[in-house]
């Protein structure tokens, strides 16, 4: 699919820049989605494609910026960034499961399992986290099958037991545990189920590039945790109308979190000291980065 690069010149500044971006990213992945997920007529299909609409695509958004940075082209960022929200997607899926969170709602509508079944949810996650890697292994991605391999692998150690699904059965260990997780661990367990995504996304066009990760990768490591410390604040604060799922869902389930730890004052303070480290950590890109710098300070005051 031809994507057309962004004009030389911005088209506007501070967050109007940002946030102008944010929509353009969204457009751009939601249009290869509907490309990617035209498969034939199913049930799994038909949940796939229903998992995979709305959202702000910020994991796909950071793709699009970090290559960006690195003089990667669209059409072919475009891959990485559309495989993201793939793997994502089969997160929520499965996150919302009656076995895992059991939640009903998400994105304001009915979680995959309840307008479908848990069968087709399971298998629906199971198909866009393969698709995840089918996208990654294509030529358009990028032309050197090294390249290809290290993007796939480092979104397995992302995605796999020692990331996101580690993240996630340490938050479910969490239900049951006789003692409440300290703020070590919940920031341990944070950094797998949600920044480890986070992460591959900021770092995917450093790969792509065969570039130094290392500053986009400290600045995903402190965006992660500050966005996982806003989702708790919006847990406690947020509306459900805004946010689209069920809200105080951890504190009615007896699990500390950051703000339960840090209380609401502290838990803003902390995601504030993160943003601040997220940004310092993109100084080697000087004003080129000043978009990534903007998402991070969106991350703390959105309200969805």
């Amino acid at each position: 699919m031809a994507v057309g690069r962004r004009p030389a010149q911005p088209l506007s500044t501070g967050n109007d820049l940002f946030h102008q971006r944010l929509k353009q990213a969204e457009q751009q992945v939601q249009n290869h989605l509907d490309v990617v997920l035209a498969l034939p007529k199913s049930d799994i299909a038909d949940a796939m494609r229903y998992t995979a609409q709305g959202g702000k695509h910020l994991r796909a958004f950071l793709v699009l910026e970090g290559a960006d940075l690195h003089g990667i082209a669209p059409e072919n960022a475009i891959w990485p960034a559309t495989a993201i929200e793939c793997m994502h997607s089969y997160s929520l899926v499965h996150d919302d499961l009656p076995a895992m969170d059991d939640d009903d709602l998400r994105r304001g509508r009915p979680t995959v399992h309840k307008k479908w079944t848990e069968a087709t949810a399971i298998l629906a996650g199971d198909a866009l986290q393969t698709l995840s890697f089918e996208l990654l292994t294509t030529p358009d991605c990028h032309p050197s099958a090294q390249v290809r391999i290290d993007l796939i692998h480092a979104m397995t150690i992302a995605a796999g037991a020692r990331g996101m699904v580690l993240g996630q059965a340490q938050d479910i260990a969490a239900e049951t545990a006789t003692t409440p997780l300290t703020l070590d661990q919940i920031t341990t367990l944070q950094e797998g189920k949600t920044g480890a995504l986070i992460t591959w996304s900021a770092t995917a066009g450093a790969i792509m590039a065969r570039a130094d990760t290392g500053p986009l990768g400290t600045y995903a490591h402190a965006l992660g945790l500050a966005f996982q410390i806003a989702d708790d604040i919006l847990d406690v604060t947020g509306d459900e109308a805004k946010t689209g799922k069920r809200l105080q869902k951890d504190a009615d389930a007896g699990k500390a979190t950051f703000v339960s730890l840090l209380g609401l004052d502290g838990a803003r303070q902390r995601a504030a000291e993160l943003v601040d480290q997220a940004c310092t950590a993109l100084d080697p890109y000087a004003g080129k980065a000043d978009t990534l710098r903007q998402a991070a300070q969106f991350v703390t005051a959105r309200q969805s």
